[in-house]
């Protein structure tokens, strides 16, 4: 069949739209002999009828293998150039108590970035000695707890944190090790809201400015210089941009060896994932080594030795463990003319969408979809795939193929939702946030509760206060 002209370049006519493509989805994700896809061993259909949807469905043993996975890595890159690497799991793609466990017994440390996120680690039973805390601007409340827990790192992010910090150690009576972020200069190549390293953004210090903060830091008895922390961005690919990064960093590492030790130096994280089929990620041992020489060659360079490495992924472990079902409630052709060729696009709306899935209204972002309940023979027809919110941004998949015949009813499967989905997820129109629902094995659990209307009602306090009318009503009640 011809390409729809309203398609994206990128978008490719799909040799069977019942396939789930390699790389998008959990890796042992298939269908039953029936044409119902399976994922953790467990059938969507039921899933979607124990659960409801919309429905988050996270892979346990996905997230465990992709945990161990960037574990080795990095730990076996930097093995070979004569260094450690620690990798803590970003908790800001998303944190469950489970999730934390998960990915500290494959041997993860966490970064948190948020009382609550600190809280929820606390909870999982995590070391808070494996702990580290980042933000641009944590409250006294919240540096307070996360001396008093015992973090094992705390990211300062300005020059009026370094006193903050220092204050709760000493309310404390600790020492507390911290890492100064510094913004390196490099542009990530990705969307603008998710670059993190170049000047005109809120994250960490200047480059100019990093001697003289960690000499103010120095300067406290109550704080210990762990290393410089730098993170330039998220959805990145390729290990370029991480390099030119570590170059930069590790020359200004070593200017501040000479006034004391610097243990440690940071990457962050941002290691991208496919989202479509034309997203092109590379391993991330290749990677991991790529990073590896680098460093170790500039360490050679300025002659100094290799310091400890950490680096801090989310997306890559969580992102493509996760999927979301939705039912598909209307469909709707649409004909548009696009020079001077008409051509028609398929609204498919689903019961979910911007509340659950935000990214594609904030970035734009791309996702891939399938039927998941059963398998068609029609000729695939372009989809766009739309929320049920009153917002025409509300877009859950703004192009994918799918088979013509999709209709209300059917269930409908979104690959990568595993990462920021549900840590963005919303109430917007009222709309109760979807369960998360681990998978493995060939059973299934809830690990975080779906919201119910009755939950939003209990948080409005009105909703238990007669209306004006009705006192006025009990009033007149009263006076007879």
């Amino acid at each position: 069949m011809p390409d729809n002209p309203l398609a994206p370049a990128w978008l490719q006519i799909p040799d069977d739209a019942n396939a789930f493509a390699p790389g998008l989805w959990p890796a042992g994700m298939r269908r039953d002999p029936d044409g119902v896809a399976v994922v953790g061993g467990v059938r969507v259909d039921d899933l979607a009828a124990r659960h409801g949807t919309p429905l988050y469905v996270l892979d346990e043993g996905e997230v465990r293998s992709r945990a161990a996975r960037v574990r080795r890595a990095f730990t076996d890159a930097f093995e070979r150039v004569g260094t450690v690497a620690e990798v803590y799991y970003a908790g800001k793609a998303f944190l469950s108590t489970d999730v934390a466990r998960w990915v500290t017994q494959e041997g993860l440390r966490i970064d948190v970035a948020s009382g609550g996120e600190l809280a929820v680690a606390l909870a999982a039973g995590v070391p808070a000695e494996r702990l580290g805390f980042h933000g641009n601007n944590k409250s006294a409340q919240e540096l307070d707890r996360a001396v008093e827990a015992g973090v094992g790192t705390i990211v300062i992010d300005s020059e009026q944190e370094i006193a903050r910090v220092a204050a709760a150690a000493s309310a404390h009576g600790r020492v507390q090790r911290v890492r100064l972020r510094v913004r390196s200069g490099v542009h990530a190549h990705t969307h603008e809201f998710l670059a993190t390293a170049h000047d005109d953004q809120k994250f960490g210090v200047a480059l100019d400015d990093a001697e003289r903060l960690v000499s103010v830091i120095r300067a406290h008895e109550r704080l210990e210089f762990a290393g410089l922390h730098c993170h330039i961005g998220s959805q990145i690919f390729g290990p370029e941009g991480f390099a030119r990064s570590a170059s930069r960093l590790v020359a200004l590492h070593a200017r501040l060896l000479r006034g004391g030790p610097v243990p440690e130096l940071n990457l962050g994280g941002g290691f991208g994932i496919a989202y479509t089929s034309a997203d092109r990620t590379g391993e991330i041992e290749e990677t991991a080594q790529h990073i590896a020489q680098v460093v170790a060659a500039e360490c050679e360079g300025a002659g100094i030795p290799l310091p400890v490495m950490a680096f801090e992924p989310g997306r890559y472990v969580v992102g493509p463990a996760g999927i979301t079902l939705y039912t598909v409630g209307t469909t709707k052709p649409v004909m548009l003319e696009v020079e001077g060729v008409r051509a028609q696009r398929l609204y498919v709306s689903v019961d979910g969408g911007m509340s659950d899935n935000a990214r594609p209204a904030l970035y734009g972002a791309d996702y891939s979809a399938r039927i998941a309940g059963r398998v068609s023979v029609a000729e695939p027809v372009l989809v766009r795939v739309a929320g049920k919110h009153c917002e025409s941004g509300d877009i859950v998949v703004d192009a994918d193929y799918l088979p013509g015949d999709v209709a209300p009813g059917d269930i409908l499967a979104v690959a990568a939702t595993g990462a920021y989905c549900w840590s963005l997820s919303s109430n917007y129109n009222h709309q109760p946030r979807p369960a998360v629902v681990a998978v493995g094995d060939g059973a299934s659990r809830a690990i975080v509760r779906g919201e119910t209307v009755d939950d939003l009602l209990a948080r409005d306090l009105g909703a238990s206060t007669p209306a004006p009318a009705d006192r006025a009503a009990e009033a007149q009640g009263e006076d007879r």
